[in-house]
């Protein structure tokens, strides 16, 4: 939505494209080795739900608080296909996804292999659309986030959306 809101639709759409074609295959690489790690050592997967909790909460933050000034000023060009599809190994929130989304739907009793595909399709055939509909909902926001105003509590609102993303992990994380 934010590359909509910044760069408009068209120019967007390879950062679109990046992500949801990069998703699937983290998704297809996690599933085919790495969640094996995780399943022997909770305590890995644990750490990397922490840390990516608190980087979205860190950058829920510095949404929330961004300046006017810098949103108008600084028209940096949104991430090409292949720097979206890489920041998938980066982003935390990408690797809690995948990993959650691998333990939480193979089992050991069918072809995990094929349940891994599975997902990563899911991924493809539903992320793509959801994310073009963010995408022109943020191309659509360009008229209207016109004032400093209202750049200011639309970034509070992004911000406040984020956080409560996060509430699923962190009441998954915390056990009472």
């Amino acid at each position: 939505m934010t590359s909509g809101v910044n760069h408009g639709f068209r120019k967007s759409l390879a950062h679109v494209l990046g992500i949801n074609i990069g998703f699937p295959i983290m998704v297809i690489a996690v599933g085919f080795g790495l969640v094996t790690l995780f399943r022997q050592f909770p305590n890995i997967y644990l750490m990397i739900k922490i840390i990516g909790i608190l980087y979205l909460l860190f950058l829920a933050y510095k949404i929330a608080t961004l300046p006017v000034e810098f949103t108008a000023k600084e028209k940096k060009r949104p991430f090409t296909f292949m720097q979206a599809a890489t920041f998938q190994w980066v982003n935390p929130k990408a690797w809690v996804m995948a990993v959650s989304a691998i333990i939480a739907f193979t089992s050991s009793a069918s072809s995990e292999n094929t349940e891994v595909f599975y997902i990563a399709a899911a991924y493809l055939v539903f992320g793509l659309p959801c994310s073009l509909f963010w995408l022109s909902m943020g191309s659509g926001l360009q008229t209207v986030l016109k004032k400093p105003t209202f750049i200011t509590w639309f970034n509070r609102f992004m911000a406040l959306i984020l956080v409560l993303s996060i509430v699923p992990m962190i009441e998954s994380t915390i056990v009472i």
